[in-house]
Parts: structure tokens; C-alpha cells; sequence
């Protein structure tokens, strides 16, 4: 996933689509837990740049907080339902666990 970390990011129709494309399990799919944790990442490195440049920007950090713990729960499902699928997503975006 190739994914721009520069100040001027911001989530455009076409990046989530193409996201949405790349971690869909069928055609048709958007709601499955691949694509939802690939779109939050994307939100969620989108703020962690904002965040980093705005630090006493605490209404945005509370958001971050709030996106980072819908991910971390969206992979605990992922986990509880297939050990396989859940490694596969976390090696492909890059996330430690």
C-alpha cells in the first residue's frame, strides 16, 4: 500500500478506492475487517502527521485515540475469527503485533 505521510496528505476518493481494491476479499467488497483496518490506517497515519506538527492540537489526538482503538478492536475480531488472515493484513500494512 503505497501510502503519502507528507503534511499535505488527505484521503481522496481515488486512494481509498484503490485501497479498498487492493484489500478486498471478493469483488464487491467494502465492508470486510481487511478493508476497514487498511482504510483506518490510512486515517490514522493521515493524523499521526497532523499531530506531530499541531502538538497541542488535543482535539485531534483524542480523535486519533479514538481510531487507533477502533483498529486494535477491528483486529481482535480478525484474530478470533482466522489466525491466518489476521497475520497476512498485519505483514501487509506494516503494523507491529
Amino acid at each position: 500500500m503505497s501510502i503519502n505521510t507528507e503534511n499535505s496528505f488527505k484521503m481522496t476518493k481515488e486512494l481509498k478506492q484503490s485501497t479498498i481494491k487492493e484489500y478486498a476479499i471478493h469483488e464487491g467488497d467494502v465492508g470486510s475487517p481487511e478493508v476497514q483496518v487498511a482504510i483506518l490506517t490510512l486515517r490514522i497515519k493521515n493524523l499521526t502527521s497532523h499531530v506531530k506538527e499541531h502538538k497541542k492540537d488535543i482535539h485531534s489526538k483524542r480523535g486519533l485515540l479514538i481510531l487507533v482503538e477502533k483498529r486494535r478492536r477491528i483486529l481482535k475480531y480478525l484474530r478470533r475469527i482466522s489466525e491466518e488472515r489476521y497475520q497476512n493484513l498485519i505483514k501487509r500494512l506494516g503494523l507491529r503485533k
